[in-house]
């Protein structure tokens, strides 16, 4: 087995911290910045980050549909032409 640097327990566990870090970070800079909410719902607390996930969260959901309707199945490109 390699021992590629990204397949260590102790990066993966350090990549994770400094993900939740940046994530954190960039909620916590709302305080610090002046928003011109257009809707209600966009003056909550981290409404940007809630709002990004989901988006992304639907986005896999469709993906995973699409794939669902246009997969071939495993032995499509087998030659059965012998």
């Amino acid at each position: 087995m390699s021992d590629h640097w990204l397949t260590r327990p102790r990066t993966v566990r350090r990549l994770w911290q400094a993900f939740i870090a940046i994530l954190a970070l960039t909620v916590l800079a709302e305080l610090a910045i002046e928003a011109h909410p257009h809707f209600a719902v966009e003056r909550l607390f981290g409404f940007n980050a809630l709002y990004g996930f989901l988006a992304c969260a639907v986005l896999i959901l469709l993906a995973k549909g699409i794939g669902l309707v246009v997969k071939r199945p495993e032995t499509y490109y087998d030659d059965d032409a012998r």
